[in-house]
């Protein structure tokens, strides 16, 4: 090759300057395709969940037991037993006795784990309307169920019962424990025997007095709810 054919030779390559705005169209072109494609395929699946939800039914829960058990009692599949080592077991302080007159609640019944998870709880993460209808007004809790009060119900006024003759001529006396049911006004709306004293007549006469004692009700959040309140009614004979 010459020395002038050296200095006049042209620079690059004039296919790929000739073709260099066609190459760039056209990649433009397939990425905005694909942008619009994801974009549409997204749209898409928005609508299609839109219209499943829409015609699944709406959930009512009237009641706290509606809701089922708390994730932590749900059934779980079971786990591989694997042997522990040997542990020496936490040392935990004595147990205090009490007297058993201030043990109300004999018989109370708790529910197992299984039993928890037995009942089956609404499910509303499948996009269905949830609809609490649970009315705070006319709510009467259960002689049983726990319910958090910040001040409890107490007395303003408290009827003394009469002494059943007959118990009073056999020489009988006692202690009853009364579970009475005070509304937000501080009436007692419904009173059952929380601990015999062992003597029936004993026990109707101390729930009938219940209904004609006047209470300052219980408070929670600042206002006053229907609550349960347990006190002792004693029946002291003397000659």
């Amino acid at each position: 090759m010459s020395k002038a054919n050296v200095l006049y030779s042209p620079y690059g390559a004039y296919e790929q300057k000739a073709k260099y705005q066609k190459n760039f169209l056209t990649s433009n072109l397939i990425v905005t395709s694909f942008v619009i494609l994801i974009i549409l395929v997204g749209w898409i699946i928005s609508v299609i969940n839109e219209n499943e939800g829409a015609d699944a039914p709406a959930i009512v829960i009237r009641t706290i037991a509606d809701l089922g058990p708390p994730p932590s009692v749900a059934k779980k599949p079971p786990q591989v037993q694997v042997q522990q080592p040997n542990i020496a077991a936490p040392k935990v302080g004595i147990p205090k006795p009490v007297a058993d007159d201030e043990v109300v609640d004999e018989d109370v019944v708790l529910a197992t784990r299984d039993e928890l998870a037995d009942i089956q709880a609404p499910d509303i993460s499948s996009g269905s309307d949830v609809v609490v209808d649970i009315g705070d007004e006319d709510y009467m809790p259960s002689p049983d169920e726990f319910q958090k009060v910040e001040i409890q119900p107490d007395f303003i006024s408290r009827k003394q019962p009469e002494y059943p003759r007959l118990a009073k001529q056999a020489g009988l006396s006692g202690k009853v424990w009364v579970k009475a049911l005070v509304d937000k006004e501080g009436n007692v709306v419904k009173a059952i025997v929380g601990k015999t004293s062992g003597v029936q007549s004993l026990d109707d006469a101390a729930v009938a007095a219940a209904f004609e004692n006047k209470f300052k009700p219980g408070i929670q959040n600042g206002r006053p709810v229907n609550c349960w309140v347990t006190y002792p009614v004693e029946f002291t004979f003397t000659k």
